[in-house]
């Protein structure tokens, strides 16, 4: 889909939320990865943070940017797989936002033609919760890498047509 040049690129504020039991700010280089792609585009890195697979604690995060009038979207990676300790989704469930089921649709569509059927396993999704959109994203590079190339790059960018997030966010909270 075509960017409109002839528009301003409006950047967007982003946090980063890793989620894992196993990694550290250290190693986190999924968290890294995504770093460099979103401001290397040019939006800005408003917050980052790790924490474990625990739903209280992704729920508590997730509700203290959403509040914060400096983050207007959320990339969260990690926690979206099958096991138990996998608590991604459910977290995003209990902060009472819209799904937007699309986005999980198209990212295994994409996923599909790197891992094969292996994306059946990714319960990647996302919400719209108080105005601040949230993108969970498995845990690996090439999945945050997938997901920001197909998807995030183009509809978190200001200039992208026919239709953006971008400009949907004045009118999230009507």
């Amino acid at each position: 889909m075509p960017i409109d040049e002839s528009l301003a690129f409006r950047p967007v504020r982003i946090a980063l939320l890793t989620i894992s039991d196993s990694r550290s700010a250290a190693d986190d280089r999924s968290g890294d990865k995504l770093e460099d792609l979103l401001t290397g585009a040019g939006h800005i890195l408003a917050a980052r943070a790790l924490i474990k697979d625990e739903t209280d604690l992704i729920v508590s995060r997730l509700h203290n940017w959403i509040d914060d009038p400096e983050v207007d979207v959320v990339i969260t990676t990690g926690g979206t797989g099958l096991t138990g300790r996998d608590v991604t989704p459910e977290a995003l469930h209990r902060l009472d936002g819209k799904d937007i089921p699309g986005f999980g649709e198209l990212f295994r569509w994409l996923s599909y033609k790197t891992i094969g059927t292996s994306t059946i396993q990714s319960r990647a999704c996302a919400v719209v919760a108080r105005g601040t959109y949230i993108f969970a994203l498995p845990g690996s590079t090439g999945a945050v890498t997938d997901a920001w190339e197909g998807i995030l790059s183009t509809q978190l960018d200001s200039r992208h047509k026919p239709c953006n997030f971008v400009e949907l966010m004045p009118r999230l909270t009507e």
